[in-house]
């Protein structure tokens, strides 16, 4: 019984959603930006560390949620209602990015 238990807490606090730091950025082609000028650059850059923001603090409360839904139920309950936001913090990371180093190549 005591191993069944372990086991369950196990599963549950692996379904937790992560921290943003935590989550690895999606691979992004640069040179879906390489057509951009430098103004364009820098505003697709700043559009996409503005979503980068919103959905890491997102993920954040997503974490938050799924800790407390742990230790008062049992179960991660962002996790488990949608709230958990990896993808999208994935995304975009890599947007941000494949973003800068087109900069770079472009010597913005």
């Amino acid at each position: 019984m005591k191993k069944i238990a372990t086991l369950a807490t196990a599963l549950l606090l692996t379904a937790c959603a992560k921290g943003p730091d935590a989550i690895t950025p999606m691979s992004m082609p640069v040179n879906a930006y390489s057509g951009l000028s430098c103004n364009q650059l820098a505003a697709e850059h700043q559009k996409s560390t503005n979503a980068l923001n919103a959905v890491s603090a997102q993920q954040r409360q997503a974490q938050t949620g799924d800790a407390v839904g742990v230790f008062l139920i049992g179960v991660p309950m962002s996790s488990l209602t949608g709230g958990d936001k990896e993808g999208a913090v994935a995304q975009h990371k890599g947007e941000v990015i494949a973003i800068s180093s087109a900069q770079r190549n472009k010597g913005c």
